[in-house]
């Protein structure tokens, strides 16, 4: 199969929702759907919304994915690899908005380079945040620059890499006090897992398998 560019954006317009996402319904997309065995915690959890970007630049050398490897001093997931992205606050005017405010406060990304391509279906995460991501493009040029208390690095993967399933390895490891599957993209040095691993592999499920 071909991961081109002109081929993914054809199937983001054809596949790719333009709604809002609804937090209410329990996501049929998440960490649940690779290990089942976690589905009764998850759902015992609180509802907790958030929204990603999902940000593509088209190169000259080809389309690549932004990532940001976050900070090790945060609370949480510190050190690990994620799409700019977080809460959707109270003063947000829905999932979109939200993506956008984080991306421009964590990245430094200016909204007005960004065109919306749609969502993919909310993902429920095994910490209890419900996640609407955002597909989108980035126009060129990019300026980028972390915030230094979330992000301590932007790098970019290329599109054609994360959309080849030959990629998207299964590793097991233990949650909880049980084993438990999850999604791993190795890039050079680099180890995409967790659940930025599963919202790629939802892209790829969506774009290139439904």
């Amino acid at each position: 199969m071909n991961f081109d560019l002109e081929g993914f954006l054809a199937r983001a317009q054809q596949r790719l929702s333009t709604h809002a996402p609804d937090f209410d319904a329990y996501p049929a997309s998440g960490d649940h759907k690779i290990e089942p065995s976690v589905t009764d915690y998850v759902k015992s959890l609180p509802t907790r919304p958030a929204a990603v970007l999902i940000p593509i630049v088209a190169r000259s050398t080809g389309a690549t994915l932004i990532l940001t490897q976050r900070s090790q001093n945060l609370p949480s997931h510190a050190g690990q690899i994620a799409f700019p992205g977080g809460k959707v606050d109270k003063t947000d005017a829905g999932a979109l908005a939200a993506a956008l405010r984080e991306a421009n406060e964590e990245i430094g990304l200016d909204p007005l380079l960004v065109t919306p391509l749609g969502f993919l279906d909310v993902y429920q995460s095994g910490s209890g945040f419900r996640i609407a991501p955002v597909v989108a493009m980035v126009r060129e040029p990019v300026d980028l620059t972390p915030e230094p208390g979330e992000v301590t690095e932007i790098f970019e993967v290329p599109l054609a890499f994360l959309m080849d399933p030959r990629h998207h390895e299964q590793h097991t490891g233990e949650w909880r006090g049980e084993r438990r599957r999850y999604y791993v993209m190795p890039y050079r040095e680099r180890r995409i897992w967790g659940v930025t691993a599963g919202i790629l592999r939802s892209l790829y499920e969506t774009l290139y398998e439904s």
